[in-house]
Parts: structure tokens; C-alpha cells; sequence
């Protein structure tokens, strides 16, 4: 089964960044279709593959900071070639 997931990491303390931009590195390593944008970032492809990744990577952003808020939307289908019709 497809999915295409999407995450906000906000961590809450100062020094914000390193802990973004590591989580955003590992996920471009994991081989599976990521999207970027300032907001959130976006991961597609198959639900057991998907979760796997994630849960180890979002397990090692938490390790990086002390407090945070992890946002995450999961729609069951593979959204990453979306085109607005309008």
C-alpha cells in the first residue's frame, strides 16, 4: 500500500536548525521520494517502508533535542505527481 506522508519537526529551544536540517538529510538518504518546502517536507512510497524510515529518524531527531513537536499527516495513496486542476 501507498503513502504519502507529511512532516513539521518544530523543535522548542534556540538552537532550532541542526536539528532540522539533520532530520531533512536523513530522510533524503533513506532512497525514498522526498519533497521539500519551508514548511514541512513530504515523504512518499510503501506504508511498511515509509514507517520504518520514520520511526528511526524521527526516534534520532527526538535524541537531538530536548523538547519539540513532531506534525504528521498520512493520506493512504502515493500523492507525489499531484497537479492542481485548477
Amino acid at each position: 500500500m501507498k503513502i504519502s506522508v507529511e512532516i513539521t519537526l518544530t523543535p522548542l529551544q534556540d538552537d532550532y536548525e541542526p536539528a532540522i536540517i539533520n532530520f531533512i538529510k536523513q530522510l533524503r538518504t533513506s532512497g525514498l521520494k522526498i519533497l521539500e518546502n519551508p514548511l514541512s517536507t513530504q515523504v512518499y512510497g510503501d506504508y511498511d517502508e515509509v514507517m520504518n524510515v520514520l520511526s528511526k529518524e524521527i526516534k534520532g531527531a527526538f535524541e537531538m533535542i530536548e523538547n519539540g513537536l513532531l506534525h504528521m499527516k498520512i493520506v493512504k495513496s502515493d500523492r507525489f505527481d499531484y497537479e492542481p486542476h485548477f
